[in-house]
């Protein structure tokens, strides 16, 4: 077996019959996923790099801590809430609990690339006099 991406296609007299659905699955999804990263320009690389370090993506963390708009007053109220309803001592899940931390690092990650879009944007432009 030879490995694709995150699948493995098999080799030898076989290999025609053997469809490899992950393969090709994930060559669709890297064509999405470059369609997005153009239309949002810089801030994309760096959102996508984001989530491959934090291992989650943007549309995930949102539905973790249940939020639709990147608001931190709304991010902090639904982490608070989710980690105290989680945690341990009140019979909640460590796994849960440690899925909305990761959530928060990833938003938080995601303001701050947008913060810094927007400052760049703002020292680009004229001053007016």
């Amino acid at each position: 077996m030879v490995p694709f991406g995150r699948g493995t296609c098999r080799t030898g007299p076989r290999a025609k019959s053997i469809t490899c659905l992950k393969a090709r699955s994930t060559g669709s999804w890297r064509y999405a996923s470059q369609a997005a990263m153009d239309a949002r320009g810089c801030s994309g690389r760096q959102s996508a790099a984001a989530s491959t370090i934090s291992g989650l993506s943007l549309q995930e963390a949102q539905q973790i801590l249940n939020i639709s708009k990147l608001l931190p007053k709304e991010i902090q109220k639904n982490y608070e809430h989710l980690f105290k309803v989680n945690d341990k001592s009140v019979g909640g899940s460590f796994y849960l609990q440690s899925k909305v931390v990761r959530a928060k690092e990833r938003l938080d990650e995601e303001l701050q690339i947008q913060a810094q879009q927007e400052s760049k944007q703002e020292s680009g432009r004229k001053p007016d006099t």
